[in-house]
């Protein structure tokens, strides 16, 4: 019997946790998933904007949501997170992470610290949490799992060498994974955002020179909307993307097939 479309779409049952998930495209993501059903654990380390996300989801979604504390440049931080969000729900179906942050300049301005700052929230963070999930998945026979990488994991602009360099790490990261637990129905992919008005760009959107320079690339003429991030999310979280590992999807706006 052929299968219903939408209902391939549907997470009823379904655990998500979203590390970076309180605000901006994470937040937004989190969401789209509690709208089609999912339970939802909010993991940033804001425990006061966790627990505003926490209940604006639970209110306007109806599904169970939790939040936790977690700093993903902590091991023991991102295993107590996992812990939690499967003590809560007994299992985790999909993980997004989407913690990361922006140190912008160029080379010669740049410390080691901050280089190392981002390769750990970027991209050490989405091991650990990669690697805490995994076993969990392999438990239940399924799994979900979407990193945020960038358009800069495979275009670049200067100034951004840090940042450019953990996205790339992460489209390789992701590949790597999802070769390594196809056969456990563990689907690994990242998605590859282009400019969004998030609080990671603000330095851009409160500079008029610099935003025209970013809109003059981008083949549909502006910035990316919150909402737009929303139906990509939901389709690498859900059963209709069980044919689909390994990929690394652009919503740039065109920006890198220009």
């Amino acid at each position: 019997m052929e299968k219903s479309v939408l209902n391939l779409f549907r997470l009823n049952g379904h655990v998500a946790l979203i590390i970076g998930g309180n605000r901006g495209l994470g937040l937004t993501m989190a969401k789209a998933l509690a709208e089609a059903g999912a339970n939802i654990c909010i993991a940033a380390r804001s425990e006061k904007e966790n627990g505003e996300a926490e209940q604006a989801i639970r209110q306007s979604y109806g599904v169970e949501c939790m939040s936790a504390v977690c700093d993903v440049t902590s091991e023991e931080s991102v295993k107590q997170t996992v812990q939690q969000t499967v003590k809560r729900f007994g299992k985790i179906d999909i993980l997004i992470n989407s913690a990361g942050i922006n140190i912008r300049g160029s080379i010669e301005d740049l410390s080691l610290n901050d280089f190392n700052q981002v390769q750990q929230i970027n991209v050490t963070g989405s091991w650990l949490a990669c690697r805490e999930v995994v076993p969990v998945m392999k438990k239940n026979g399924y799994g979900r799992i979407i990193n945020m990488g960038s358009m800069l994991s495979v275009t670049a602009i200067p100034d951004r060498t840090a940042y450019a360099t953990s996205k790339g790490a992460i489209l390789q990261l992701t590949r790597s994974l999802a070769m390594e637990v196809a056969k456990e129905n563990i689907n690994v992919n990242a998605i590859l955002p282009g400019p969004f008005a998030t609080d990671l760009n603000l330095p851009l959107t409160n500079d008029p020179e610099k935003y025209k320079a970013f809109i003059s690339k981008i083949p549909v003429g502006r910035w990316g909307e919150l909402y737009e991030i929303a139906g990509i999310a939901l389709y690498l979280a859900s059963p209709a993307s069980s044919y689909t590992t390994g990929a690394c999807i652009s919503v740039d706006g065109g920006w890198i097939s220009a």
